[in-house]
Formats: structure tokens, C-alpha cells, sequence
């Protein structure tokens, strides 16, 4: 995109809230993207432990939390071809269109009754994510120049259409599938990507041609040889998983997830030794990389207890929360919605509280906010350890627990997340500023697939060891933390380095 284009937008227009008018593109494709892919997440372990006499899959929980980090490592993994594929070869607007389709394409799979096609539309679903999810972040940013005083307020605007939609996909989808049959709660997440891509063709003139080509186009032999490459890994990787679930191959996903974790671990600590070893960089650059190296493993820690939302703490709110108010049941899909409303709640209060401490020169490192979210993550699964201990006496909990418990998550979330994204864009040196979101992408893959090993450990029928993993997940996040605050003594230092 030439400089002229992108510089047009720093003009104040009354587009959407005083924003360029794409960004309302954006916000309600991403709105109606995110309903559908947390709508439909909220609702996949729940569908595969569901005895088959229920419209279930009847599987085992170890089985179907494996499969589920799989499934949401995945979406973030695929993210770093999606990004590529967009930035050389078709550019950021093809590649949320035809991402969309992708996705929409899984969700209507997802809504026929059949096993095999069941994880068919999850290999689809976790595709056209990867495809489209980094690449509308992207679009948003340039709708800005760089001294656009509106960046941060529109990326705030878009942040809120997220959790929109996630609160919308968690409310229908849950409804849908408690109170009609599961593949209508599938089949309502297809009907909104099908309005999110409907409102993107509708209004992408307001985009007025950025992200149209790609920003870094290869040559035609490039081009076509990538191409092929990226085709043929497709390829295996899917007739791969097609060979295992019409039984050809035996796979256990359980082992499966234990390969994948390991893998992507050295995938991004070979990743990361490249860019520390092999790219040049002066002193101040390598301490800023080592300080930006132990943030990504408190990253990856964080998401690894957080995201236990879909899995062991969907199960809890299932099976050993009182969800009865008068005559209505209410959908464990719903205890999902307090993640969205807490965030939107106290986002502007956490923005105001690390101003106000930078003005008072407290401004804590990036280690030590991430050590502090650490911390305040794990003590919600010191509450459900407690829960758990309700729930093993035979007795089903109050939902307040668990609502305490996603309380504590968010707070940690808005402690670690944005400022770990943050510190990627302030560590990395400039020239590497892309290949380390691509590492750092790598962190939220790992945690996925680590969450779902962890969530197999959640046994309903052995109701005495349920404390006992809570707890677990409580003690390993302390231990990470105490890890990174000491680290950071150091890190402090380097993190002012560049």
C-alpha cells in the first residue's frame, strides 16, 4: 500500500464514531466472526463428552480436551501461514474473504449430524481462522497512518466488537444447543459468518483499497513454488486426518497432543534462536530479545490455565454447578459470557491504572505485570479448588464460584495479554517486528494445546481428584510467576535496553 493511501486517513471523518468508515467493515465482520468461532467453541467439549443418547459423541474427557487444544492451537499455528499467504500472495482483503467462506463452510459441515464430518468442520473451521484472524487485525491498523492520534481509540472500538460478538455467540449457540439439539447451536455459528460475510462484501469500498494486493508479493517462480509446498503440507496433514477418522490409521489424540506441544515448543525455540543468533543484532537488541523471550513463556504458561474456560471449567459448569432458576435451566454456554462482560467492564479501568502509575514513575516492567497476572490467573483455580471440594461432597455449587473464578481469570488476561503484545512491539527490533509476532503467536499455541492435556485430567467420576487438578493448575501458574518476578530484577534493565 503506497504511503499517499494510507497517510489519506489521518483526516478526522465522521466514517464510524469519528473513524475511518472501514473500521465499521471491520467491526462487525470480526463481531460476527468471533460470535461464530466462540460460539461454537464454548459448545465442543460439552458435544463430545454428551452421551450418544443425548446427540452427543460419547467420548472420554481425555479424549475430547485433547482434540479441543489441538483444535485451538491450531487456529493460532495456522494464523502464521494465513499471515504470509496474505502479506505475499493474495493481500489482507482476499484473505479474510476467502478465509470467511472457510470458516462459514466448517460451521454448516459442523451442523450435519455425523461423526466423521464433525471433525472435518473442525479442520475447516480452524483454517479459514488462521487465514482470516490476522488478517483483519491487520486491515485495522492500516486504516490508520502512523501519527494518527485515532489508533489506539479504534483499536479499542474494534477490541469491543469482539467481545460483542462473543457474548452473542456464547448466548445463542449455548440456547440453541441445550434447549433444541447441538448441531442447530453449529448451525446458528454459520448463520453468523454468513452475516459477517454478507456485511464484508456489502461494505468493503469503505476500505477504499487497503489490503487489496499483498504488501510484499513474490516473484512468479517464488510464487508458484510456494504455492505447491504449501499445498502438499495441506494436503498430508488433511488426508492425514482423514485416513484417522475413517479408521484407516489409528491416532490417540492424547498422545498426538503430547508430539504437537513438543514440536511447537522447539519450533519456536529454534525460531527464536535464529532471530537471536542470526540476524545481527547489537548488545541492546540481544538483552531486549532475551527480556521478550521470557515474557512468551509466561504467555504460553498464562494461556495453559486460561484457557481451561472451554474445557475442565465448562465440565464443572455442567455437571457440578446449580444452573436451576425457578423453572429455567440455565445453558453452560452462558457462564462463558463473563469473560466478554468483564472484560468490556474494566478495560478502561485497567488503561487509566497503568497511565496513572507511569505518571507516578511506578509504571511496574513488562515481567512483573506479567508475573502479576500469573499470579491473580492461578488464584482463580485456588477458588475452584475449593468448589471442587463441594462439589466431591455431593453437592452441587452455586454458580458465583465459577463467576469469581472467570473474575480472576480476566483480571489476569488484561494484566498479562495486552501488555505482553505490547512488549513485542516495543522489544523487538523494528526490522524483526513481524517474525516476532510470529513467535509470539507461537506462545498462544503452545498454551492451547498444554490446556488441553491439563483439562484431561478432569475425571466426573472421580469426584476426590477434582480438587486436586485445580490445584495442580494453581501451583504450576505460581511457580512460573515466582519464576518471572525474579527474572525480572534482570529484565527490567534490558527491557530499557532499545
Amino acid at each position: 500500500m503506497a504511503l499517499d493511501k494510507l497517510t489519506t486517513h489521518t483526516e478526522p471523518n465522521k466514517g464510524f464514531f469519528g473513524h475511518p468508515a472501514g473500521l465499521q467493515t471491520l467491526f462487525f465482520t470480526e463481531m460476527w466472526e468471533r460470535m461464530s468461532y466462540y460460539g461454537m467453541r464454548a459448545l465442543l467439549v460439552l458435544f463430545m463428552t454428551t452421551a450418544i443418547n443425548e446427540g452427543g459423541l460419547a467420548m472420554g474427557v481425555a479424549t475430547a480436551t485433547a482434540i479441543y487444544g489441538l483444535y485451538t492451537g491450531s487456529v493460532y499455528f495456522l494464523g502464521l501461514p494465513g499471515g504470509w499467504i496474505s502479506d505475499r500472495i493474495i493481500g489482507s482483503q482476499k484473505a479474510v474473504w476467502y478465509g470467511g467462506w472457510v470458516i462459514f463452510s466448517g460451521h454448516v459441515v459442523l451442523a450435519i449430524p455425523n461423526e466423521k464430518l464433525f471433525f472435518v468442520g473442525l479442520m475447516l473451521v480452524a483454517i479459514g481462522t488462521g487465514l482470516l484472524k490476522p488478517n483483519i487485525t491487520a486491515l485495522v491498523g492500516q486504516l490508520y497512518g502512523k501519527q494518527d492520534p485515532r489508533r489506539d481509540g479504534g483499536f479499542t472500538i474494534y477490541y469491543m466488537g469482539i467481545n460483542i460478538g462473543s457474548i452473542i455467540g456464547y448466548t445463542v449457540t449455548g440456547l440453541l444447543a441445550e434447549k433444541v439439539g447441538w448441531h442447530w447451536g453449529f448451525g446458528a455459528a454459520a448463520i453468523g459468518m454468513a452475516l459477517g460475510l454478507i456485511q464484508y462484501k456489502r461494505s468493503i469500498g469503505n476500505l477504499e483499497g487497503i489490503g487489496e494486493k499483498a504488501i510484499s508479493p513474490v516473484d512468479a517462480k517464488q510464487d508458484k513454488n510456494t504455492l505447491i509446498g504449501l499445498s502438499a503440507a495441506g494436503l498430508a496433514v488433511f488426508s492425514f486426518v482423514l485416513l484417522s477418522i475413517f479408521g484407516v490409521v489409528s491416532v490417540d489424540p492424547v498422545e498426538i497432543s503430547q508430539y504437537v506441544v513438543v514440536t511447537i515448543t522447539a519450533l519456536f525455540f529454534l525460531f527464536f534462536a535464529y532471530l537471536f543468533f542470526l540476524c545481527e543484532l547489537n548488545p541492546a537488541e540481544k538483552k531486549s530479545m532475551l527480556a521478550l523471550l521470557f515474557i512468551c513463556v509466561a504467555s504460553a504458561c498464562f494461556w495453559a490455565g486460561f484457557e481451561q474456560a472451554g474445557s475442565s471449567l465448562n465440565l464443572f459448569g455442567r455437571d457440578f454447578t446449580n444452573r436451576v432458576i425457578g423453572d429455567f435451566v440455565v445453558p453452560t454456554a452462558w457462564f462463558q459470557n463473563a469473560n466478554p462482560l468483564f472484560i468490556v467492564t474494566l478495560s478502561p479501568f485497567f488503561a487509566a491504572l497503568w497511565i496513572n502509575l507511569g505518571k507516578r514513575m511506578l509504571d511496574p516492567s513488562y515481567t512483573v505485570k506479567c508475573a502479576i497476572g500469573l499470579v491473580i490467573m492461578g488464584s482463580g483455580f485456588l477458588v475452584m479448588f475449593f468448589a471442587a471440594q463441594l462439589a466431591a461432597s455431593g453437592m452441587k455449587v452455586a454458580p458465583y464460584w465459577l463467576i469469581t473464578t472467570y473474575f480472576l481469570h480476566t483480571v489476569g488476561e488484561l494484566c498479562l495479554s495486552p501488555v505482553a503484545l505490547s512488549a513485542v512491539t516495543r522489544l523487538a527490533p523494528a526490522r524483526l517486528a513481524g517474525q516476532s509476532m510470529g513467535l509470539f503467536v507461537l506462545t498462544y499455541a503452545i498454551g492451547n494445546v498444554i490446556a488441553g492435556l491439563f483439562a484431561g485430567q478432569f475425571d466426573p467420576e472421580n469426584l476426590q481428584e477434582l480438587p486436586g487438578l485445580f490445584l495442580q493448575i494453581s501451583a504450576f501458574t505460581a511457580v512460573v510467576a515466582v519464576f518471572i518476578f525474579v527474572v525480572s530484577f534482570i529484565t527490567k534493565h534490558w527491557e530499557k535496553s532499545i
